[in-house]
């Protein structure tokens, strides 16, 4: 049996029909293609297919699709407004923080939900916010880095909810 989903996707409304045992991240991909939801470990331990659920970074692969119903979710591609990326995605683009990709819309939500709680926090709240993501091939510097970036970036005028 089916069931009817109904939520807030990147402030759009969106309805699904799902198997009562489908996750978020199978939703997203499969059902809405909003693919920039990484599909990693399914364990809860990489982060590649971290979403805010509520304002509130979860990992969608451990989220049952029905827990979502009259709620709001906001993926990496929600991160864009009007066209314009984020301070976080431009930072990332202009200081080399993704290499294969794989990880960084993990990442950069989890960075943005640090972000939104805490607009100038320390390089070791950057650290421990982004700890629950995995990334083989960057080293974290430039990740750091261009999370450090993006908080000047903001306080500049880039603000962008």
């Amino acid at each position: 049996m089916k069931l009817r989903l109904n939520f807030s996707v990147n402030g759009e409304s969106a309805e699904a029909l799902v198997d009562p045992d489908k996750t978020l991240l199978e939703v997203l991909r499969e059902d809405l293609q909003l693919t920039g939801t990484k599909h990693g470990c399914e364990l809860g331990e990489c982060g590649a297919c971290a979403v805010l659920l509520d304002d509130q970074p979860v990992l969608s692969c451990l989220v049952v699709s029905h827990e979502c119903e009259g709620r709001s979710v906001v993926t990496v591609e929600g991160l864009t407004v009007d066209g314009r990326l984020h301070p976080l995605q431009e930072c990332f683009a202009d200081l080399g923080a993704s290499q294969c990709g794989y990880c960084t819309p993990g990442i950069l939500i989890a960075a943005k939900a640090l972000l939104d709680r805490e607009p100038n926090p320390s390089r070791d709240l950057i650290r421990e916010a982004l700890s629950g993501n995995l990334c083989r091939c960057t080293g974290y510097q430039q990740i750091l880095d261009a999370v450090e970036a993006s908080i000047v970036r903001l306080g500049e005028g880039g603000d962008q909810k």
